[in-house]
Order: structure tokens, then C-alpha cells, then sequence
């Protein structure tokens, strides 16, 4: 088995626009989506990213204020998964509930090990 990095991007603009029982209804889909996960084993962690950030270059010489994606490609969060490859990984991606929201996607990685 290895471990897989689940990038949520954009979505948040689709978002926005919903009611408050809109947001509560597609936040009880991903809590049922995960919890699904931890019940097989599979989500080994994961969170919301908050939207505001800092970008740093030159060891800190310039810190700015970041990040500057465009809205379909912002990361909102990521989400640790463990899979036997990257096939199945993707696999497992495809029931997440971003999908509900036009241009959004999810960038499945695989997470390498330092160890040789």
C-alpha cells in the first residue's frame, strides 16, 4: 500500500453561491464521503485550507501575500489517502462530493518516501 495526497481545487466560486441549507447539505455529503474512508481505512488524514496564505521566495527575503491561483486552480484542501497504487487511488477519488461544482477537480499524487 502506498499513501496518496488528494488536492481539492476550485469549486469555491459554485460554492459561494449556494443557500446556507445548500452548504449544509454538500458539507453533510464529503463528512459522509470521508467518514466512509476512515471506515475502510483508507483516510489517513485530511482539512479544509483556508484562502489566504503567504508565499515566500529567497529563504524569506520576500514574503507576499499569496496565493495566486486562479479560482479553478486554488487549493481548498487535501485529504491523505492510503491505496495499493495510483489506479485505485484515483479510483477512490472519484466519489468525492467537489465534484458537484463546476470546474473543480481533484490532483491525485502519490506520496514518496526519503528513504531509499
Amino acid at each position: 500500500m502506498s499513501n496518496f495526497l488528494y488536492l481539492f481545487r476550485g469549486g469555491d466560486e459554485a460554492y459561494a453561491k449556494l443557500s446556507q441549507e445548500e452548504k449544509q447539505a454538500h458539507m453533510e455529503l464529503w463528512g459522509k464521503w470521508m467518514g466512509g474512508l476512515r471506515e475502510k481505512g483508507t483516510l489517513l488524514d485530511g482539512l479544509p485550507l483556508d484562502k489566504d496564505g503567504k508565499v515566500v521566495r529567497n529563504r524569506g527575503e520576500v514574503v507576499t501575500n499569496g496565493p495566486f491561483a486562479e479560482g479553478a486552480e486554488m487549493v481548498g484542501g487535501y485529504l491523505i489517502v492510503s491505496a495499493k497504487d495510483i489506479d485505485e487511488a484515483v479510483e477512490i477519488s472519484k466519489g468525492c462530493p467537489i465534484f458537484d461544482y463546476e470546474g473543480a477537480f481533484v490532483e491525485v499524487r502519490e506520496i514518496l518516501s526519503l528513504e531509499q
